[in-house]
C-alpha cells in the first residue's frame, strides 16, 4: 500500500502507520482511504491480530482532507442523493473500523483536525501527545462544510451536546490539556510515548465496543428535546447562529440540524442524517466559494505562484522604511518580526521614535496575552533603528516609501533614498491610489520601481497588493514577491492604473453609501443592509475610519491630474459638504457621518437628518443590499476587462482579504458566478435604469453572459 504500512508484531498488535509520500503531512484523499480500507480488512481477517494501533509516520498525525480533491466535486451536475453517495465511503469506513470486533487505539502525535480527528473518534482509545504544537478539532465549518465522517454524531455522544456544539459550530481546536479535561481523549503523554501508551492499552485485552454501541447507552447530559435543558440549548444555539452568520452561511444551521436529529436516533441512522446534510453543503455555492478562494487560491498566492520563475530567489536582509506613521510603523514591525533589520526614517527624531514605539506597544500586548517573551520582544525591537538620517539606508536591499499621498513629497524622499541605496536595490511605494508609473518618473531607476501596497493595520491584514509599473522588470517583481513571502503575507499582482484594484473597487462601496444617503435613505438602513450582506461595517462607518478628508484629497488630486477626463463619482457633493462646509472629516477629526463620544460607543450623527432629510418611501433592505454588493462586483468586472487585475482568482482574494467583501461569496467575481452571469447582467440593467449608468455592465461581461460562461472554470 502506497500511503500507509501494516505491520503485525509477535504479540498480535497490528500497527497501521499513515505516511503519505511526497507530502509533508498526511492528508486524507480517495487513495489514502482506499489503502486504509484494505489495511483494516487485512488486520481484521488475521486471526493472530488481537488489536489495531493507528499511528503516523510524519511529525504530526493528520490535518484533515485534501481540499484540492474536494474542489473537483464542485460543478458536477448531481442531485443530493448522488452527492451523498459520492461522499459516504469515509463514514462507512469509520463505522466498519469501530465495529470490526477488535479493539482499536490511536497514537495522536500532534495535529488531528477534521477527518484526522474523525478517524480518532472512531477508535476505542485515544492517546494524545503532550506537545505545544498538538491540537485536535473539527474545523469544517470554516470551509462551509460539516464533519462528514461522523463528527456531528460521535463527538456529542462522547462529551454531550452542550460541550460538543461550540466545537462543531465554531471550528476551534483543543490543546492537549483541554482535550483530556473534556474527555475527547483518554490519555495525554509525552510525544515520544504516544505509540507505546496506545500499545499498552491494547495489550490489556480491552473490549472492542464504543459507548454508543453498548445496550442502554445514554448521551451525556441527555438528548431528548422534551428535556428543558436540551430545548433551551438548541433554542439559544439557533439564535446565536442566526446572529453570527446573518443567515449567509448554511454550514452552522446544517450542523445544528445534523447534531439535533442524529441525537434522537441510533448511531447508524444518525450517520445517515449527517451525510444528508453534508451532501447539501458540498453541492452548494458557499463551500465551493470558501474552499476555492480561501484555501486553494490563497494557497497558490502564498506559494508566490505569480513570481517570474526565471529569476533567482532573493531575500531582504536590510529594509528601509520612509515614513514612521501608522503604515510605515506597521511595515517596520512586521519586517522586524520576520528577522529583517529595519531603518525607519521620518522628518523628526520624535516621529521616528513614535514609529518604533508602535512595535514596542504591540509586543507588550503579545506578552500580556502569553504569546511572547521579553527576550524575543527585545530582539525584535533591536532590529528597528529610528532615524532622520538617509545615510543609514546604505546597504538596504529594498526600500518602502510610506509617506503622505502627495506626489511632491514622494518624489523628494525617492531621490534622497536613491542617492544612498545600492544600485541593485528595489524601491517600492506603499501608495494606495497614485499610479506607480507616474511616481517612478522621479526615480533614476524606474525598472527597479514597484508598488507594494499594504493594508492597515499592517500586522493584522494579510493582503499585499503588488503593482507593476510600465517599466518594472520581472526581476523587480520577483524580488518584491520574495519580500512579501518573507513577511508571510498573501500577495496579489495587479497592473498600474489610478487607484489600482482594491482602492478603486472599495471606493465604489463608499460612493454608493453616500448616494443612498443623498437620496434620503435612512442611514441606519444603509449601514444595516451592508452588514446583513456580510460586509464588516457599513459604507458610512468605513468612510469615517478611512478619513473623509483623505478621500476628498485623493479625488481632488485625481481631478487635477485628469482635467476634463475626470468623471465625478456619484454623490461627490456629499463628501465635499462634509469635509469643506461642515468640517466633519472622519473619525480622526472627531466626527463624520458618526459621532464618537469620549468613553462611549459611536453613533450616527443626529445632524444627518437635517443635511439629507429622510425620503417618505424607504427602499427594501434587499434593494439597498443589492446596490452595495453589485456596484463592487461590477467595478471588479471592469478591472478585469481593463486588465488592471488579470485573474478571477486574484480579484476574489483581493476583495475578501483587502476590504472585507463577504467570504461566503468567495469574492466579487465568485459572487457574479454564483448569481449567474445572465441573471447578474439583467439585474445590472435594471439598476442602471433606476439609478444611473454606473450600473451599466461592461461589454466583456455582457458577452460572457450571452455565451453563458463563468469567470472561474466549472
Amino acid at each position: 500500500m502506497k500511503n500507509l504500512t501494516l505491520m503485525v508484531d509477535d504479540l498480535g498488535i497490528a500497527t497501521i502507520t499513515f505516511d503519505v509520500p511526497d507530502k509533508s503531512m498526511n492528508v486524507l484523499s480517495a487513495a489514502v482511504l482506499a489503502d486504509f480500507a484494505v489495511a483494516i480488512e487485512q488486520a481484521v481477517a488475521n486471526g493472530a491480530v488481537r488489536g489495531i494501533l493507528i499511528a503516523s509516520g510524519k511529525a504530526s498525525f493528520m490535518p484533515g482532507a485534501d481540499l484540492t480533491e474536494l474542489v473537483q466535486q464542485f460543478g458536477r451536475k448531481r442531485d443530493l442523493a448522488q452527492a451523498a453517495a459520492d461522499n459516504v465511503a469515509f463514514s462507512k469506513l469509520l463505522r466498519r473500523l469501530e465495529t470490526c470486533g477488535k479493539p482499536v487505539a490511536v497514537a495522536i502525535n500532534g495535529v488531528a483536525l477534521g477527518g484526522g480527528l474523525e478517524i480518532c473518534l472512531a477508535c476505542h482509545y485515544r492517546v494524545l501527545a503532550d506537545d505545544p504544537k498538538a491540537q485536535i478539532g473539527l474545523p469544517e465549518v470554516k470551509v462551509g462544510l460539516l464533519p462528514g465522517g461522523g463528527g456531528t454524531q460521535r463527538l456529542p455522544r462522547l462529551i454531550g451536546l452542550e460541550k460538543a456544539l461550540p466545537l462543531l459550530l465554531e471550528g476551534n481546536s483543543l490543546k492537549p490539556a483541554e482535550a483530556l479535561k473534556l474527555k475527547v481523549v483518554h490519555e495525554v503523554v509525552p510525544k515520544e510515548q504516544v505509540v507505546e501508551a496506545a500499545r499498552r492499552w491494547l495489550l490489556g485485552t480491552p473490549t472492542a465496543q464504543q459507548p454508543w454501541d453498548v445496550k442502554g447507552y445514554q448521551m451525556p447530559g441527555g438528548a431528548n428535546i422534551a428535556l428543558p435543558a436540551i430545548g433551551m440549548l438548541f433554542t439559544v444555539a439557533t439564535a446565536r447562529v442566526a446572529r453570527a452568520t446573518l443567515r449567509n452561511y448554511p454550514a452552522p444551521p446544517a450542523i445544528l440540524s445534523a447534531a439535533f436529529e442524529g441525537a434522537q436516533l441510533p448511531i447508524d441512522r444518525g450517520l445517515a442524517v449527517e451525510i444528508k446534510y453534508f451532501a447539501r453543503l458540498i453541492n452548494g455555492a458557499v463551500a465551493r466559494n470558501l474552499i476555492r478562494t480561501m484555501f486553494v487560491n490563497k494557497g497558490l498566492a502564498d506559494k508566490l505562484d505569480r513570481r517570474p520563475v526565471a529569476v533567482p530567489k532573493s531575500s531582504v536582509r536590510k529594509l528601509g522604511v520612509l515614513g514612521a506613521g501608522m503604515m510605515g510603523a506597521g511595515i517596520a514591525y512586521v519586517a522586524a518580526q520576520a528577522g529583517i533589520d529595519v531603518v525607519l526614517l521620518d522628518s523628526t527624531g520624535e516621529q521616528a521614535g513614535k514609529g518604533k514605539g508602535y512595535a514596542a506597544n504591540q509586543l507588550r500586548k503579545e506578552i500580556e496575552k502569553g504569546r511572547g517573551t521579553q527576550d524575543k520582544a527585545d530582539a525584535i525591537l533591536a532590529r528597528i533603528v529610528p532615524s532622520t538620517d538617509f545615510a543609514l539606508l546604505d546597504g538596504c536591499d529594498l526600500v518602502v516609501e510610506a509617506v503622505f499621498e502627495n506626489r511632491a513629497v514622494k518624489a523628494d524622499v525617492t531621490q534622497k533614498a536613491e542617492a544612498v541605496i545600492p544600485k541593485n536595490a528595489v524601491f517600492a511605494s506603499n501608495t494606495s491610489t497614485l499610479p506607480i508609473t507616474g511616481l517612478a518618473g522621479a526615480s533614476k531607476r524606474p525598472k527597479q520601481f514597484i508598488g507594494i501596497h499594504f493594508f492597515s493595520p499592517v500586522d493584522r491584514m494579510p493582503l499585499v497588493e503588488v503593482i507593476v509599473g510600465r517599466k518594472t522588470t520581472d526581476e523587480t517583481l520577483a524580488r518584491a514577491l520574495d519580500f512579501v513571502g518573507q513577511l508571510r503575507k498573501t500577495p496579489i499582482v495587479v497592473n498600474d492604473s489610478r487607484n489600482f484594484y482594491t482602492s478603486r473597487v472599495f471606493g465604489t462601496f463608499c460612493h454608493e453609501g453616500r448616494a443612498l444617503l443623498k437620496e434620503g435613505v435612512e442611514p441606519a438602513l444603509i449601514e444595516n443592509a451592508a452588514r446583513a450582506a456580510g460586509m464588516p461595517v457599513g459604507p458610512l462607518a468605513v468612510a469615517d475610519e478611512v478619513s473623509l478628508e483623505l478621500q476628498w484629497n485623493v479625488l481632488l488630486q485625481t481631478r487635477e491630474d485628469l482635467g476634463d477626463k475626470f468623471d465625478d463619482p456619484v454623490a461627490l457633493d456629499v463628501l465635499e459638504r462634509f469635509v469643506v462646509q461642515l468640517g466633519r472629516k472622519g473619525r480622526k477629526s472627531g466626527g463624520g457621518f458618526y459621532d464618537y463620544p469620549a468613553g462611549g460607543k459611536k453613533q450616527l450623527w443626529p445632524g444627518l437628518a437635517g443635511q439629507y432629510p429622510r425620503a417618505a418611501a424607504q427602499p427594501a433592505v434587499e434593494e439597498v443590499r443589492t446596490r452595495l454588493m453589485y456596484i463592487q462586483a461590477l467595478e471588479t468586472a471592469r478591472c478585469l476587462e481593463e486588465e488592471v487585475v488579470t485573474s478571477a482568482a486574484e480579484a476574489d482574494l483581493g476583495a475578501v482579504l483587502g476590504w472585507g467583501f463577504p467570504a461566503y461569496t468567495g469574492g466579487t467575481i465568485s459572487f457574479i458566478d454564483t448569481v449567474g452571469l445572465p441573471a447578474f447582467v439583467k439585474e445590472c440593467q435594471r439598476l442602471a435604469k433606476a439609478y444611473g449608468p454606473r450600473f451599466k455592465p461592461p461589454r466583456s461581461l455582457v458577452e460572457r453572459a450571452r455565451r453563458n460562461e463563468t469567470y472561474h472554470p466549472a
